[in-house]
C-alpha cells in the first residue's frame, strides 16, 4: 500500500474506537441475532423441519400398519328374535371388536426408493436455510457499513465545519481590521451556513440508515439502537491475487445454490425410480382378532312341544334357559357374561395378499415419463446453477477489483484535495486570494474525503461478496 499523509491515515483507518454505550451493537451480534430472529431463516428452519418429518414417514413406510376397532350397537324396530327366530318389535345390543395388522412385504422397493428421497430432501433444506443465513448476513453486513459510512462521513463534516468556524472568526478580525472586504466575510458565513445544512442531513442519513438496520433486525426500539462505532481498514487484497478460476472451483464446492440443485436433480432422479416401481408387484401380509357379545341368546336344540304341536321348546345357547316359540311374550333370562362371550365368540384370520398391475389407464406410464420429465429440467437447472455461479463470481472479482481501484484513485485525490486546500488556505490567510476561491476548495477537499469513505466501504462489501464465494465468513473484517 502506498504511504497517504497523517491526516488521511488518520481520518481512514482510525477514526472511531469502541462506542462506550451499552446498547451499542457489533456487527457479529447483528448477524447473530438477525439468524436467529429474521423471519425468512425462520421459515427456512421449518422447512428443515418438515423435511425431517418426511424423513420420519419414509422410515414408518417400514413399519406394520395396527388398527383396533370397537363398535357397540342399538337396533330398535322390527327384527328377528335370535331366541325364538319370530319377527317381532324389539330393541336388541350387539357388540363387536377386532385388531387388524398388516405389513407391506414388496412394493418394487418404493419405500427404500422413498427413504433415500427423504434423506436427499433433508439435505436440500439444509442448503437452502445455509444459502438464506448467508443472504441475511450480507444484507445485514452492507446495512451495518452504511451505518458506519454516515457515521464517519459526519465526523468529516463536523471536523471541517470546525475549520470553517475558526476561519470565520478570523476573518471577522481581519474585516473589522480592514484588510479583507466585508464580501469574504460573507462568503466564509454562507459556507459555514452551507456545512451546517449538510450536516444536519448526515445526522438524518445516520438516523435512518439505523431504522433500516433495525428493522432488518426486527428491532423496535428504534430510539436506543445504535452500532459499535468502529473504522474498518483494508489490510489486503490477497484474494485477488487468486485466478479466478480457482475462485469459481471453490464456490462450486461451498456454495448453496450447487448443493441444492445437485439435490434437486437427486430428489428427481429418485422420483423416476420410485414410478418404476409402482410397475412391480406388492406383496403384503395381514392379521386379524376379532370377536363379538350380544346381549339376545340363540336358540339351539329346538323340538316340537309334546304337549302343543303348534310350539317348539330350545335352550338359549348363551344362558342355558328353555324357551318355548313362537311365544313372543317369553322372557329369555340374562345372558353369558360379556367377557365370557367375547372367549367363545373370537376367531382370526391372517394371510398373505398379493397384487399383480396389469393396466390402470395408462396411469403408471404416464407418471414415469412426467418423472422423467422433471428429471432432465433438474439437470438443465443443475447446469443453469453453475453457470449462474461462475457468471456470478467473475461480476463479484470485477466489481472487487474495480472497487479497489477506485478507492485507490479516491485516496490520491483526497491528498491532492488536501494540498490544494492548504495552499488556498495559505493564499486567503495573505490575502492572495478570496473567499470564495477559498471556499470552493475546501469544498472540494470534503468531497475527495467523502469519496475514499464511499468507495472504501463499497469495496469492504464487494470484498465481502467475493470472499463469500471463497468460503470466508462475512463477519470476518478487520478494525
Amino acid at each position: 500500500m502506498k504511504k497517504y499523509s497523517l491526516l488521511t491515515i488518520f481520518l481512514f483507518s482510525a477514526l472511531f474506537v469502541n462506542a462506550q454505550e451499552n446498547n451499542a451493537w457489533t456487527l457479529q451480534e447483528c448477524v447473530n441475532y438477525a439468524l436467529e430472529n429474521n423471519i425468512s431463516v425462520k421459515q427456512s428452519e421449518l422447512d428443515v423441519e418438515l423435511a425431517e418429518l418426511g424423513k420420519r414417514d419414509a422410515i414408518g413406510n417400514f413399519l406394520p400398519n395396527v388398527n383396533a376397532s370397537a363398535t357397540n350397537s342399538w337396533n330398535t324396530g322390527l327384527t328377528q328374535n335370535v331366541t325364538t327366530g319370530v319377527l317381532q318389535t324389539q330393541t336388541t345390543r350387539n357388540f363387536s371388536a377386532g385388531v387388524t395388522a398388516s405389513l407391506n412385504l414388496f412394493d418394487g422397493l418404493r419405500n427404500f426408493k422413498q427413504l433415500q428421497r427423504a434423506k436427499i430432501s433433508k439435505l436440500a433444506s439444509q442448503y437452502a436455510l445455509d444459502r438464506m443465513k448467508d443472504d441475511i448476513t450480507l444484507f445485514v453486513a452492507d446495512s451495518y457499513l452504511q451505518v458506519l459510512f454516515n457515521k464517519q462521513n459526519l465526523e468529516i463534516l463536523k471536523m471541517q465545519n470546525e475549520v470553517t468556524r475558526e476561519q470565520m472568526e478570523r476573518t471577522e478580525e481581519l474585516v473589522e481590521a480592514g484588510s479583507l472586504p466585508q464580501g469574504d466575510l460573507l462568503e466564509i458565513q454562507a459556507t459555514y451556513a452551507d456545512e451546517k445544512q449538510r450536516i444536519i442531513v448526515a445526522q438524518n442519513n445516520i438516523r435512518i440508515s439505523l431504522i433500516s438496520l433495525a428493522q432488518t433486525l426486527l428491532i423496535k426500539d428504534y430510539e436506543n439502537f445504535d452500532i459499535v462505532e468502529r473504522g474498518y481498514d483494508i489490510f489486503g487484497t490477497e484474494i485477488l491475487d487468486n485466478p479466478v478460476e480457482d475462485i469459481v472451483a471453490q464456490a462450486r464446492e461451498e456454495r448453496s445454490e450447487i448443493k441444492i440443485a445437485e439435490a434437486n436433480k437427486q430428489i428427481a432422479e429418485k422420483d423416476v425410480e420410485i414410478a418404476k416401481g409402482a410397475y412391480y408387484p406388492s406383496v403384503g401380509a395381514f392379521f386379524n382378532y376379532n370377536t363379538r357379545e350380544s346381549g339376545q341368546g340363540r336358540v339351539v336344540g329346538a323340538e316340537p312341544d309334546p304337549n302343543d304341536p303348534t310350539r317348539e321348546i330350545g335352550v338359549v345357547e348363551s344362558t342355558g334357559d328353555i324357551v318355548v316359540a313362537p311365544n313372543v311374550l317369553t322372557t329369555i333370562g340374562s345372558p353369558l357374561p360379556f367377557f365370557e362371550q367375547l372367549q367363545r365368540n373370537d376367531g382370526v384370520t391372517y394371510g398373505v395378499q398379493v397384487s399383480v398391475p396389469i393396466f390402470n389407464g395408462l396411469a403408471t406410464r404416464n407418471q414415469v415419463r412426467r418423472s422423467q420429465v422433471n428429471a432432465r429440467r433438474a439437470e438443465y437447472e443443475l447446469e443453469q446453477a453453475e453457470l449462474d455461479l461462475e457468471a456470478n463470481v467473475y461480476q463479484a472479482y470485477v466489481d472487487a477489483e474495480g472497487a479497489f481501484e477506485a478507492y485507490e484513485a479516491a485516496l490520491v485525490a483526497a491528498n491532492a484535495q488536501e494540498q490544494a486546500f492548504e495552499y488556498a488556505t495559505q493564499r486567503f490567510d495573505v490575502g492572495i486570494s478570496n473567499a470564495f476561491e477559498f471556499s470552493q476548495a475546501k469544498l472540494r477537499y470534503e468531497n475527495a474525503q467523502s469519496e475514499v469513505l464511499r468507495t472504501k466501504y463499497d469495496y469492504i462489501f464487494k470484498l465481502k461478496v467475493l470472499e463469500l464465494y471463497f468460503g470466508v465468513p462475512v463477519t470476518d473484517l478487520k478494525f
